[in-house]
């Protein structure tokens, strides 16, 4: 009689800014030397996530990150200087394009609400004028009033 094996997988979702690589790991994931890590912590390059215990914890995040930083340095030639000022400009170009996209998001806003705006003003299009024939106060449409004239008559100077 044979017993047969059964074969589970469990999958769990860990959001990608997580720490959960010990540095040995990511160092590998990354294709790089632990010290290299820690050289990057210390130039602020790479911030890593602790454990209560103070271990570091590097997310898939920060191992996309250190993949760039060799990418750059390694077939750019870019020195570490060089990486830093990518990666702060990386930044300031993604917060550029937020701020962008929001401003546009508002201006979609701003613009639906002047097509409104306009559509009531057409319907409720009246200019205040002095008409004999309405009651005080009440706002007559210039559309609405019938041509009229007036006479005037003209004092000659005595000059």
């Amino acid at each position: 009689m044979s017993t047969r094996r059964r074969t589970t997988t469990t999958r769990i979702e860990v959001s990608s800014d997580r720490g959960v690589f010990m540095i040995s790991v990511a160092a590998e994931l990354a294709d790089m030397h632990p010290q290299t890590l820690r050289m990057y912590e210390q130039r602020g390059l790479i911030e890593p996530k602790r454990s209560p215990k103070g271990t570091r914890l590097y997310s898939h995040e920060d191992v996309e990150k250190l993949r760039r930083i060799q990418q750059m340095t390694a077939e750019l030639g870019l020195n570490l200087a060089g990486v830093e000022k990518v990666l702060e400009l990386e930044e300031q170009l993604e917060r550029t394009r937020r701020r962008v996209a929001a401003l546009e998001r508002r201006r979609d806003e701003l613009q639906a609400e002047i097509a409104l705006l306009e559509g009531k003003r057409e319907q409720v299009k009246a200019e205040i004028v002095r008409y004999e024939g309405a009651k005080r106060g009440e706002i007559v449409r210039t559309s609405d009033i019938k041509p009229f004239s007036i006479s005037i008559q003209r004092v000659d100077d005595p000059r």
